[in-house]
């Protein structure tokens, strides 16, 4: 079930081309074999790109999945070829890609988790698809509420405003 409602088609730029956003949250039923239907906007939003499906990979900062359509994985493969090959932050980086896995969409427009990332993220019964711009992630509803909540009352505490346009806003060190 959707919470908030879902918006059109939405583009965005990546390294100057066109790329969909992923908005909105969704929560959708986990059946036993570990299938779940990805939200159709999402669905729409990686329709055009050469996989069809999207690519999910162990979130490096949270309990969850990060997900994009492959467009956003070349993106960032090209983003790290501008780092030294050998440094850490390189080998760092490079391992979302070795515990990336593709998962194509079936005719209904479900994917199948496998059990390695059900574990991780705790899914069980529903999973959350949440819209984050470019990519999305996928949570266990209820964590996905205290993180939800968490966030917004550390964005009230900070006083955390959008940047101007072209601009990055001057950041408060406290």
């Amino acid at each position: 079930m959707p919470i908030g409602r879902p918006l059109p088609s939405v583009h965005g730029r990546a390294l100057g081309e066109e790329v969909e956003l992923f908005f909105s949250t969704f929560v959708n039923k986990v059946d036993r074999k570990g299938r779940v239907s990805v939200p159709a906007t999402f669905r729409a939003a990686v329709a055009d790109q050469s996989f069809p499906g999207i690519v999910v990979f162990p979130s490096f900062k949270y309990t969850a999945l990060d997900a994009s359509g492959i467009k956003r994985m070349e993106e960032m493969s090209e983003r790290l070829d501008t780092l030294d090959e050998f440094s850490d932050e390189h080998e760092n980086l490079t391992m979302l890609f070795a515990a990336a896995q593709p998962l194509p969409f079936d005719t209904e427009g479900r994917i199948v988790l496998p059990e390695n990332l059900v574990e991780f993220a705790h899914l069980t019964e529903s999973a959350a698809f949440v819209g984050l711009g470019k990519s999305f992630q996928i949570w266990e509803p209820n964590r996905f509420a205290d993180h939800q909540a968490t966030l917004r009352e550390r964005a009230r505490q900070q006083g955390t405003r959008l940047p101007p346009i072209g601009g990055r806003p001057d950041r408060r060190r406290e």
